[in-house]
């Protein structure tokens, strides 16, 4: 499923909200996750997982066309872990 296809899901089950509404509060609501992720805070919906930013640690590679060594520098990046309700839906 894709964002349009989500958008038109919620839009139709939610008769009373439009698709543009849809799409407005869909949007507000991952940009609202992503600054607070971006600034190091945890999003954390109950029942479906937490959002929060992560680290990678510096280390050493290699570089597969050539095998010399390089570093890696370290990097951030989003990580999600679901819930337990969402994880007991799943199996």
């Amino acid at each position: 499923m894709n964002t349009a296809e989500l958008i038109a899901k919620v839009a139709k089950t939610n008769k009373k909200v439009s698709q543009n509404q849809v799409r407005a509060i869909i949007g507000t609501t991952l940009t609202t996750i992503q600054a607070e992720v971006k600034k190091g805070g945890d999003v954390r919906l109950a029942g479906f997982g937490t959002f929060k930013k992560a680290t990678r640690k510096a280390r050493k590679g290699r570089n597969p066309k050539t095998g010399e060594a390089i570093k890696i520098k370290s990097s951030k990046f989003p990580r999600f872990k679901a819930g337990a309700p969402f994880k007991k839906l799943l199996n």
